[in-house]
């Protein structure tokens, strides 16, 4: 790869410029040093510029989609997003809402250059804030896609990522948004301790009364606690099904009739509550025979356990050893006192005498189980000819039945909210999409999920500890330069200079890339100052001799400069090329 040799010559003009050079020549060779460090600075710029730009970041374009709502928090943000500094209802806070809201590009794992989101600021504060719809979106006979991102930066231990889509009414537009705030969906993660879930909770109306009540999903998915971007998206069609998806992937599907509690549609029957068992109803299957009898023989006073008459001392037994025997290391303390405190009697400890053997002490035959215990005689049971089954009440029309085959018809929405208390900071919120289009809603994942999440990913294993940093490869010829650009030119560096102590024709051949391409560059003016120094006469060189070396090595840097500059630029971008290539298959897609 061109850009390694470019790199690699680099490293070695970097090298050059550190060298020492001896105090009689630093005059003459300040303008070759001023050169090389020219070189020099390049080098470290190339070398960071490959480095930083390891994983390409493209930079935000707002997209281009059109939907009911859909929310980027470009720079017009606050005129459509209105914090809330309302009392909570039934607490005794008097004012519950005191968490602050930014909008911010991310501080961890950042993956687009100048996309932000809504950040949530505060610790354990309760937080709230709305948007109005610009119309009230209804999905009656239409499909229902909602969609956004989720990058809890600080982790999730005990706290909420969900939004409500509120009720339109004429409260929402008169009141400041509250945990009182009727919505018609909740939906997103949230976690605490054990618990780990993402809501699908719809608040259904009684045709029959006219009441609301929430019906939970039962057995919804759990959330993703990860630091790089979620994509959590709801799916709601018209024949009463659901789907939902974290990332693209689908994770929970079902029905709006078959998948909540409680139920959309009450039963049809119940049980008539003014019914009462009879009295002479008989619920015991089985009774104690009435006609059994205790045997004769039976002998319910007989002990569970008798002396066992067979059993023999061993031979090992030591009767005339107590278990127990004083401490022979124990020392009376040197503040006892035995007019105070009586004759020490120093402490007991197992006789070590007794571990050898079977036992110590004088020795009494076992207990054994007794072959006659028979235990209480009870009569064995029977089935009851009486027994008529288990008793339930009978069964009457239920007179608040109804059935909504339509339950996915929600009433409209005019408003999105986050209403949340959690214990940790700095979640963020992102491209919420509101809408009826599946496609549009995949296609602002393409744009934008799909693209960052990639990065945050490729930056997250790249600041991961690598897994054999405690052991370094066996040889220098191991390295990858994409692994590691500065340790893999450092390295080859090293070994050539290494090899070339002992035969610099060896090192050639060995370290190709080192002597290759610009590096010849770094070795014409190790040449030309080397042998200026240590050779080439034996009278210490004039000043004029140093001055007109020192411009023959400060004209091949400076030529080799501009080498480095134009294979520097073409191989720089080779390898971010490649960069990108790996990132955007890793994600399956195509940067933006």
């Amino acid at each position: 790869m061109r850009v390694n040799n470019a790199l690699l010559g680099l490293g070695c003009y970097a090298a050059i410029a550190h060298a020492q050079v001896p105090d009689d020549l630093e005059d003459a060779g300040s303008s070759v040093s001023s050169a090389v460090n020219e070189v020099s600075s390049a080098a470290t710029s190339v070398v960071e510029s490959a480095t930083s730009s390891a994983v390409a970041k493209p930079t935000f374009t707002p997209t281009t989609l059109n939907a009911p709502f859909l929310e980027q928090f470009t720079d017009d943000w606050e005129s459509r997003w209105q914090a809330s500094h309302a009392k909570k209802e039934n607490t005794e806070e008097e004012w519950a809402y005191v968490g602050t809201w930014s909008v911010e590009e991310p501080s961890v794992l950042p993956g687009i250059e100048g996309d932000k989101g809504l950040v949530l600021k505060d610790k354990a504060a309760h937080h709230a804030i709305s948007a109005k719809f610009p119309t009230a979106i209804t999905n009656k006979d239409d499909t229902l896609v909602v969609q956004y991102e989720v990058k809890l930066q600080g982790g999730l231990e005990c706290g909420g990522a969900y939004m409500k889509l509120l009720e339109d009414n004429t409260a929402l537009h008169a009141e400041e948004f509250s945990n009182a705030s009727p919505y018609i969906i909740m939906f997103g993660p949230d976690k605490c301790g054990s618990t780990n879930k993402v809501h699908f909770i719809f608040r259904h109306k009684n045709p029959k009364t006219g009441e609301y009540e929430e019906k939970h999903l039962k057995s919804p998915p759990s959330a993703r606690i990860t630091k790089t971007t979620s994509l959590y998206t709801l799916i709601v069609k018209p024949d009463q099904t659901f789907e939902i998806k974290i990332d693209g992937e689908s994770v929970k599907t079902g029905s709006l009739l078959e998948d909540f509690t409680p139920a959309v549609n009450p039963e049809a029957e119940i049980d008539d509550a003014k019914d009462e068992k009879p009295s002479e109803w008989v619920e015991e299957a089985r009774i104690a025979d009435p006609e059994a009898q205790k045997p004769s023989d039976w002998d319910e006073d007989a002990p569970f356990e008798v002396v066992d008459a067979e059993a023999e001392k061993p031979a090992d037994w030591l009767e005339d050893e107590p278990s127990m025997v004083p401490d022979p290391e124990a020392e009376k303390p040197e503040d006892w006192d035995d007019e105070e405190d009586g004759d020490f009697i120093a402490p007991t400890v197992s006789n070590p005498k007794c571990e050898s053997a079977s036992g110590c002490g004088p020795w009494e035959q076992p207990m054994k189980r007794n072959p006659e215990y028979k235990g209480k005689w009870t009569a064995p049971l029977v089935e009851n000819p009486a027994y008529k089954g288990v008793w339930a009440p009978q069964k009457i029309a239920n007179p608040d039945y109804f059935e909504d085959k339509t339950p996915a018809n929600f009433e409209p929405m005019g408003a999105i909210g986050f209403e949340l208390w959690t214990m940790q900071n700095d979640i963020l919120f992102d491209n919420i999409y509101i809408g009826h289009s599946i496609a549009d809603a995949e296609a602002l994942q393409k744009d934008t999920f799909d693209v960052k999440v990639g990065i945050e990913k490729s930056e997250e294993e790249k600041d991961k500890p690598k897994k054999d940093d405690t052991k370094p490869a066996k040889s220098p010829m191991d390295l990858k330069f994409l692994d590691d650009p500065v340790f893999y030119i450092t390295e080859k560096f090293n070994l050539f200079i290494e090899i070339a102590k002992r035969d610099p024709v060896e090192a050639v051949k060995f370290v190709p890339e080192v002597a290759g391409g610009l590096a010849v560059g770094a070795i014409t003016i190790v040449l030309l100052l080397g042998g200026l120094l240590a050779g080439g006469s034996k009278a210490a060189p004039s000043k004029e001799q140093v001055n007109v070396k020192a411009q023959q090595a400060k004209d091949a840097a400076l030529k080799t400069k501009d080498q480095v500059a134009e294979a520097v630029a073409s191989g720089t971008q080779q390898a971010k090329d490649e960069i990108n290539k790996r990132s955007n298959r890793s994600s399956g897609t195509t940067a933006q």
